[in-house]
């Protein structure tokens, strides 16, 4: 490409990420904060529009607080801008060159490069410039390809990962300008206040700007966009009414049981293998998670049967096709999503006598926690939800069990409390927001 025309694309995208106006301070954790002062190239991914560009723009004022950075060394490009359609990973040199004409800058170099995936063999490029100690480099992408095994091995020992996700209800109270504590859960004129923005968080899902203009329909082009752009058209999908039927039964199925031989026959496709290979890529554009069955046994795990949840409850509402919503399905889902965000590694679990638990997470290798998710927890209901926390227990040896509910108001908790004192039961709202 020319320079000049390099040079016209460097000065436009970086006068827009510098005035974008953020939407939320989203949550940085701890072990993000390390990632971003490390050394190391940071690859963010995560589904298209959860807001990873604005995720940059949050980065760069962290790293501004923190190291005080001159706006002359920040370079922003957005490689989705149509200009980039002929480059190639030689035009990498020119890009370069072309930013260091342009401002000259002084000490510490920050890339910032937006769906950087599109420019095949753009990992050889930033394997070369890491080892220039005045160049730290942010990446995001909209699929997980761009962890492949292949990028992981040119970046080995390079790169620090971060998975975005959309905004949690803790971001969205953020954004709602609705302060909260632990004393929240004490104060009736709060809580009020956090169940109601909830119901409207499990009503939108958690994508910027859907809960920004409170309009789904934009869910709707954001999924129409994950599956032509980014499934059919860069994959050469030929059945397009298959891997969409697909997609949307899974969406609107979120948390159950499927094994491909019967996703098979609800979608009419000829064979397991065409269903595993389109799971695999709704999978690969965070579009659906595929949650395996805990056991000890990985050849197990493999062979029995997946629970599907889709990414962002916004997906259901917009193209699911449910006449009444399972609230107790779309609850579910968010603990899920926040489990995910904790890069807790999270299964679904059965007993030996079949009782089910309804998330499994691993937090260390001695570690398990049980968790069952009830939107209304009541005295006829307990038993099944208790069943397969005492056998986690039994069989595991679980350290934690809880129990997450929307609604314990007609439940005896003390009770349960003093007769299974290792089991707990926490409300949505201490789980989403205290957690």
């Amino acid at each position: 490409m020319e320079k000049q025309i390099l040079k016209s694309i460097i000065t436009t995208h970086k006068e827009k990420f510098l005035a974008i106006d953020k939407l939320s301070a989203r949550l940085i954790s701890q072990e993000d904060e390390k990632k971003l002062l490390s050394k190391e190239v940071v690859l963010i991914t995560g589904i298209r529009r959860s807001g990873k560009s604005s995720l940059l723009n949050i980065y760069y004022h962290f790293l501004s607080k923190k190291n005080k950075i001159d706006k002359a060394n920040i370079l922003f490009i957005n490689f989705e801008d149509e200009r980039f359609i002929d480059f190639t990973v030689q035009d990498f040199e020119s890009l370069y060159q072309s930013y260091m004409e342009l401002y000259d800058p002084k000490g510490t170099i920050y890339f910032f490069l937006d769906e950087i995936q599109s420019i095949k063999g753009w990992e050889r490029w930033i394997n070369r410039i890491y080892e220039f100690n005045h160049i730290k480099i942010f990446i995001t992408g909209s699929n997980a390809s761009l962890l492949s095994s292949d990028i992981s091995n040119s970046l080995t020992g390079r790169n620090r990962q971060i998975r975005n996700h959309c905004f949690s209800f803790a971001e969205y109270a953020i954004l709602k300008k609705l302060t909260f504590d632990e004393k929240s859960l004490y104060s009736d004129t709060q809580q009020i206040k956090l169940n109601r923005l909830f119901h409207e968080y499990i009503n939108l899902g958690g994508f910027p700007e859907v809960l920004k203009t409170q309009d789904t329909d934009i869910a709707d082009q954001y999924f129409k966009d994950i599956i032509y752009r980014d499934i059919i058209a860069k994959h050469q999908i030929r059945n397009i009414k298959e891997i969409k039927e697909l997609a949307l039964y899974l969406i609107s199925n979120t948390g159950n049981l499927n094994s491909y031989a019967n996703l098979r026959k609800i979608i009419g496709a000829t064979n397991t293998t065409t269903i595993k290979n389109h799971i695999a890529l709704l999978d690969d554009v965070f579009l659906i998670h595929a949650l395996p069955l805990f056991d000890f046994s990985i050849k197990k795990q493999i062979y029995n049967s997946n629970k599907y949840y889709v990414s962002d409850i916004g997906f259901y509402h917009a193209v699911g096709f449910s006449f009444s919503p399972d609230r107790g399905r779309l609850l579910e889902n968010i603990i899920l999503t926040d489990l995910l965000r904790l890069n807790y590694q999270t299964y679904y679990w059965k007993s030996t006598k079949g009782y089910e638990v309804d998330f499994l997470v691993q937090k260390q290798k001695n570690n398990i926690l049980a968790i069952q998710v009830c939107y209304h927890l009541t005295n006829e209901n307990t038993e099944r939800e208790l069943r397969g926390l005492i056998s986690a227990k039994e069989e595991l040896l679980a350290q934690e069990l809880i129990i997450i509910t929307m609604d314990q108001n007609s439940f005896d908790t003390a009770l349960l409390q003093r007769t299974y004192p290792d089991i707990k039961v926490i409300s949505y709202l201490n789980w989403l927001l205290y957690v």
